[in-house]
């Protein structure tokens, strides 16, 4: 589309906010418009997020929560303008200039979103065991599956090459599925006679690409269409998976981020035993092993190899940070624990 064109396009959408367009740059979704009020962000979204994107958006506004590209409303106080079965909303344009490499500055605001939004939420206790036996039931069919195939492979006079590298991954896929299913054993255990859990406003689309910086330094989110009422794991978990899917390291600055965002808002005991169980879970391991294991013709064996390679390093990634902060935690109870009698017999012995 041309120049001309784009300015043709998007003119009906600007005489709603007053603003006439000069020039036009398509980033996908996002438009950056200039024009005789400035410069400008125009998004595209589908009119089936519409509503309750803006309603969380207002909801956080109300709670004081301002890390959040500002939405312009329209002239008659409209926050976007349908046009060709598509909305639209405007925003400032960020340059993004400060951006924070660590994302600590994310992690901290992201910890601020969900401590005010935070909200219990009844909880149906039959519900809550229907989807503990159903998980329990998942974890348990993918330790018959992998060993059925370790047995299928071991009963070969030659193995192929994924199968080998399967039968060595095989000890530390099936301890990561064994410790998985031991926390969110834990987590049912600690749960299973609470009627309430602490429900928060996720964001839904966490990325270092949607939190932008403005001139100052300050971090705002962006791409709230996702946003909906959960677990704060649905944030943390996707995001800290994507950061561990690297070759083999020593991930203690996703370990930092972490603590710096429990820093602002703790975790229960039972979010922590479920967020572990979550991402101790090897289920894009499992699942490559299952597709080679169904797929019936002739097979890509390099292709498959790296997968599994790729997926393993994952899991050792997150074996790191997992044990890791287990045995931290470990030690701050220790630590604890130790004070506490120390108290203890400091007051008996005063008496």
């Amino acid at each position: 589309m041309d120049d001309s064109n784009r300015l043709e396009a998007v003119a009906p959408i600007l005489q709603q906010y007053q603003v006439e367009p000069y020039f036009i740059e398509d980033f996908g979704t996002i438009q950056k418009i200039y024009s005789n009020k400035g410069i400008f962000a125009l998004k595209k979204i589908s009119p089936a997020c519409g509503t309750d994107f803006i309603r969380h958006v207002h909801f956080l506004y109300q709670k004081g929560f301002n890390r959040i590209v500002p939405i312009y409303p329209t002239m008659d106080g409209r926050y976007a303008v349908l046009h060709d079965h598509y909305l639209y909303y405007l925003m400032p344009w960020l340059a993004n200039e400060n951006r924070d490499p660590k994302s600590r500055q994310l992690f901290r605001e992201l910890a601020r979103l969900h401590s005010l939004s935070a909200k219990e939420i009844m909880i149906n206790k039959e519900e809550r065991l229907e989807h503990y036996e159903k998980t329990i039931q998942q974890l348990e069919k993918h330790q018959e599956f992998l060993n059925g195939f370790i047995d299928v492979c071991e009963r070969k006079t030659y193995m192929s090459p994924f199968e080998l590298l399967f039968c060595l991954y095989y000890n530390e896929i099936s301890q990561a599925l064994r410790f998985s299913k031991a926390k969110f054993e834990e987590w049912y255990e600690t749960t299973k006679e609470h009627d309430k859990a602490r429900m928060v406003v996720t964001h839904g689309k966490l990325s270092t690409d949607h939190f932008l910086f403005d001139e100052r330094g300050y971090g705002y989110f962006i791409n709230f269409e996702n946003a909906a009422y959960g677990s704060p794991i649905h944030d943390l978990l996707p995001y800290i998976s994507r950061t561990l899917n690297t070759s083999p390291r020593r991930s203690d600055d996703t370990i930092d981020l972490l603590y710096h965002y429990f820093k602002y808002f703790p975790f229960k005991e039972e979010e922590k035993q479920l967020f572990y169980s979550y991402l101790a879970y090897p289920i894009p391991l499992i699942q490559t092993v299952e597709k080679y294991y169904r797929k019936q013709r002739r097979k890509n064996e390099l292709k498959y190899v790296r997968q599994l390679q790729q997926r393993y390093w994952h899991l050792k990634n997150t074996e790191y940070v997992v044990m890791r902060m287990t045995e931290i935690e470990t030690q701050q109870q220790q630590a604890n624990e130790a004070l506490a009698q120390e108290a203890k017999e400091g007051a008996q012995q005063q008496q």
